[in-house]
């Protein structure tokens, strides 16, 4: 069992070409440790050879990333969850059905911004809520919110936090709460559990 990301950027016409240029290497750099390719300007897929609660994670690392350039920009994207049709060296190359989940989960998105299909209809029932949950989350998230929660979900303390967006502890923290990043902490380890529960062999 594979995932795989299908997305594009939010708004991205509004970004000038240096911020443009910023969120792509970000998202390269986050993406650096898998495949992954830009396709049609700023819509990109990446794949994963797991179905792990990590993809989660990198894929809200991706959505803070570019919410802490300003509320209007996010990442919109559909996760696919399944099995591939064999050894490919590239995206292009790929196919199976985690290709299929994953591109239906994004075409079903309308004012929705996360979609997450997989290969067992009572599974993407849970899965829709906590899709639901999340984009609940970032539409209340502002920017200053998103550049902690981004050092938080990179794995650094609040304290290295403060150190790197050179502010006060507390100011971290306050941050932290308001923007939701014990939820999304929490998401992230429940989807690993959903997972490891369904059947999706």
């Amino acid at each position: 069992m594979a995932s795989v990301i299908t997305a594009d950027i939010v708004n991205s016409t509004a970004l000038t070409g240096s911020r443009e240029g910023e969120l792509r290497h970000k998202i390269g750099d986050i993406l650096k440790e898998t495949l992954f390719e830009f396709y049609r300007g700023n819509s990109f897929q990446a794949y994963f050879p797991d179905r792990s609660g990590e993809v989660l994670k990198i894929l809200f690392r991706l959505r803070t990333a570019a919410r802490s350039l300003g509320e209007e920009f996010d990442i919109r994207a559909g996760i696919g969850i399944g099995m591939i049709s064999g050894p490919f060296q590239s995206i292009r190359e790929a196919g199976g059905e985690v290709f299929t989940h994953s591109g239906r989960a994004f075409d079903r998105l309308h004012k929705q911004r996360l979609g997450i299909v997989s290969p067992r209809e009572y599974a993407n029932l849970a899965l829709a809520i906590l899709c639901h949950f999340a984009d609940h989350l970032f539409s209340t998230m502002t920017a200053k919110q998103a550049q902690v929660i981004q050092e938080l979900l990179e794995g650094k303390t609040q304290v290295a936090a403060a150190r790197i967006l050179k502010k006060s502890q507390s100011t971290i923290n306050k941050h932290a709460l308001a923007g939701g990043w014990g939820e999304l902490e929490r998401l992230t380890t429940e989807y690993g559990q959903l997972l490891k529960q369904f059947d999706l062999r």
